[in-house]
């Protein structure tokens, strides 16, 4: 009897394990760099990104092209190239980026 109900546990064990085990698993978990995490808040600036360096035209702001785009938005948003964006500078960023492009 404690044979069978030592079968019976491990065979519910096996059961309940096994279709955790057949899930795929993701290789890593990426976190979104900082350059893509500005692009993802902003409608503007995603617009404005995809417009001029979605290089694959897919729709996607890849790591290297979102690298680029902020590279270029500092450019335009750092008004005196102290090396930081204020919130003052971003508002006038987003409107210039808003109102050109």
């Amino acid at each position: 009897m404690a044979r069978y109900i030592a079968r019976y546990i491990a065979s519910l064990w096996l059961f309940a394990v096994a279709p955790l085990s057949a899930q795929p698993m993701p290789a890593r978990f990426d976190v979104a760099p900082a350059a893509q995490q500005i692009f993802e808040r902003d409608w503007v600036l995603m617009n404005w990104a995809l417009k001029f360096y979605d290089t694959n035209r897919d729709i996607l702001l890849e790591p290297p092209e979102a690298a680029i785009a902020a590279a270029e938005f500092r450019k335009i948003a750092d008004a005196d190239s102290d090396g930081r964006i204020t919130p003052q500078e971003y508002r006038a960023a987003r409107e210039f980026i808003l109102a050109r492009y």
